[in-house]
């Protein structure tokens, strides 16, 4: 009945390696669409306001769908953008100068 400390031997002879923990178990939840989320948006009355205070419905009346806020992916190189900038900024220089000299 007297608890005693295991040999290193006792131990040794285990085969730990061949023993795997289970994995943690997660909830995952579902990541809603923009579709699905503007849908629940008119049709919920619930998502009209925020915190039972805030009115929400002058702001959902003019959110704009998603197919108007995409916009294709446009490579910026560095030297071309600051060759454009640059030449706007004279342009708009030498017209300052010759609106000066009228």
């Amino acid at each position: 009945d007297i608890p005693v400390i295991p040999d290193l031997e006792d131990v040794q002879e285990e085969d730990l390696a061949m023993q795997v923990a289970a994995p943690p178990s997660v909830q995952v939840n579902r990541v809603l669409t923009y579709h699905d989320l503007d849908k629940d948006l008119m049709k919920y009355a619930a998502f009209q306001t925020l915190d039972g205070e805030v009115d929400l419905k002058l702001l959902t009346k003019v959110l704009a769908p998603e197919h108007e806020l995409r916009e294709d992916d446009v490579s910026w190189d560095w030297d071309h953008l600051f060759t454009e900038v640059s030449s706007e900024l004279v342009t708009e220089w030498d017209l300052g100068q010759s609106e000066r000299e009228d």
